[in-house]
């Protein structure tokens, strides 16, 4: 597969709930940038490492909303980069609020392994639902 096609996958099998798909293609060093402003980043929002993304950015999703998905609109991909232009959707637990937000996200792939994710969301959006 190629890097496209991998990032693809991964998309998919987020949206399946297949987390095990999604660490599968991650490096064990890979640099993950979550926009600051969401409930649950802290400092940079710079997190590092497979599982360290499970703990702090996949695991906390399901703890603030419900049915938050990834609503892809298109994928580009260039050399060693895949850019996935979309929306975050989803519904705020504590207020009942529904949210859909503008996202880029900028992954880079080397030897079919993520090594770096880069996140830039509309988090006023999301936390205007709050």
């Amino acid at each position: 597969m190629d890097n496209l096609e991998i990032a693809k996958q991964a998309y998919q099998d987020f949206a399946e709930g297949n987390i095990e798909g999604v660490v599968a293609i991650m490096h064990p060093e890979v640099e993950w940038h979550v926009s600051p402003g969401f409930p649950y980043v802290s400092g940079d929002g710079v997190v590092v490492g497979p599982q360290a993304v499970v703990q702090n950015v996949f695991a906390p999703i399901s703890e603030y909303y419900d049915g938050f998905t990834i609503d892809v609109q298109e994928f580009f991909g260039s050399g060693d980069k895949v850019v996935m232009v979309g929306y975050l959707t989803g519904v705020w637990k504590e207020t009942g609020k529904r949210f859909k937000a503008n996202v880029v996200h900028v992954t880079t792939l080397k030897d079919g392994k993520m090594t770096h994710f880069f996140e830039a969301a509309d988090t006023g959006e999301i936390v205007g639902s709050a």
